[in-house]
């Protein structure tokens, strides 16, 4: 008797809907400290268990267990901790603004504040990021200035690209953080291919690309795999895996990889995969793939496991498929809270402490937010001039741009 059947499309499904109970028993999590740390010039071949495991640092007491600890002094957790609060605050501000109609858009970082945050203070002027959409943490962790990331948010004059880029599409080369792009996963490639070059000149230097779960099914973040095993370059491949890609679960693009962090396996590259809700152990294995750039080992794939606790954007409404509770349920915890109780417990911080921080830095934020919309927002206020968009285009403007920028009026 013949096994053949007709083939049938096999689509993967969430097996969580709206209404439903949220079970995250699917995620195995280890125990902080649990798992081993391999010296950064440990073989592909010999790590390949990294993958399949989640590093941690932080345990349920609020501790710092294990071998990925004490790389950070209480003061750089401090500094850390405020650099959590002021993206959590600076976006409640901004969805607020939107809901006002002072801005078109935004999207905020609920729930994944640690990994953008803790990974820039692993690199050094100079460095450059790749970064998509919710990585802002990276300006802010680098100075840069709360009135410019609002007066793009708002697309007022002071907006330093001109009302050219979606009001989240931070760049600051200054800072390291290469201009977003809307089409996803292209930067992904293009952060290999400047590695590439910094390993061509001989720079000191090093780039980290960032993508999605949900972006990782784009052929660029392959071919961005191809160019990093072949020609080894300083390259860090983040992979921010928020178990949500706009309405679609991360099963459709994992596929049957078993997590994303073992595509790297495929392509002899070494993968860590990380509790994307520590801040310790976020730190802590940035600085590990740091340390292999530096030390001219090559690239490294980084997996952080964390959740989107808000919806996708301010035109998103995540009820719609996914239940309501589950951001509470997920049990990797929040970062900021995370990291408040380990500071209490160093004795370095306390509830006290932390309310007089949020008002502080509340302050802060909204002093910047009245200093920006005192310039303008999307309906009043100053803009940019419609004369911008022929600038920065050409060193010597050609004819047939001033040609039009004069039948426009400038």
């Amino acid at each position: 008797m013949s096994d053949e059947r007709p083939p049938r499309l096999h689509v993967p499904a969430p097996a969580i809907r709206p209404g439903d109970q949220p079970d995250f028993s699917h995620v195995t999590i280890p125990r902080a400290g649990e798992v081993g740390r391999p010296a950064p010039d440990t073989p592909p071949e010999d790590m390949r268990d990294m993958a399949f495991t989640i590093i941690r640092v932080l345990n349920r007491k609020g501790e710092a267990v294990g071998p990925w600890a004490g790389s950070m002094t209480p003061e750089e957790l401090l500094r850390g901790l405020r650099d959590m609060m002021k993206l959590r605050l600076y976006d409640t501000r901004m969805m607020t603004a939107q809901r006002q109609g002072k801005t078109s858009f935004y999207m905020q970082h609920l729930g994944e504040e640690a990994i953008s945050c803790a990974f820039q203070r692993a690199l050094r002027k100079g460095d450059m990021n790749f970064p998509t959409y919710r990585q802002a943490g990276l300006l802010i962790a680098a100075g840069y200035p709360l009135v410019k990331m609002m007066n793009q948010v708002y697309s007022n004059d002071g907006d330093p690209v001109r009302g050219r880029q979606l009001p989240v599409f931070y760049s600051s080369k200054e800072h390291g953080f290469f201009s977003i792009s809307g089409n996803l996963a292209t930067q992904y490639i293009q952060a290999v291919g400047w590695a590439m070059g910094a390993a061509i000149r001989g720079d000191n230097k090093l780039s980290a690309a960032w993508i999605g779960d949900g972006s990782t099914a784009e052929s660029d973040f392959h071919g961005a795999l191809v160019f990093a095993s072949t020609y080894k370059p300083p390259v860090i491949l983040n992979i921010v895996n928020n178990q949500w890609a706009i309405s679609t679960f991360q099963g459709i693009a994992r596929g049957g990889a078993g997590t994303f962090a073992a595509r790297a396996h495929g392509f002899g590259l070494p993968a860590l995969r990380v509790d994307g809700n520590d801040y310790l152990a976020v730190h802590a294995a940035s600085q590990w793939a740091v340390e292999r750039a530096r030390r001219d080992l090559g690239p490294t794939l980084i997996e952080f496991v964390t959740y989107r606790a808000g919806g996708h954007s301010t035109s998103d409404d995540p009820s719609a498929y996914r239940p309501k509770e589950e951001g509470a349920a997920w049990p990797l915890g929040d970062p900021i809270l995370r990291l408040k109780a380990h500071l209490i417990r160093l004795g370095v911080w306390s509830e006290e402490r932390h309310v007089q921080a949020e008002e502080e830095i509340r302050a802060e934020v909204v002093a910047a937010q009245k200093e920006a919309e005192a310039i303008g927002t999307l309906h009043s206020g100053s803009r940019p001039s419609p004369r911008d968009m022929f600038e920065d285009v050409y060193a010597e403007m050609p004819p047939h741009l001033v040609r039009q920028r004069h039948e426009v009026g400038f």
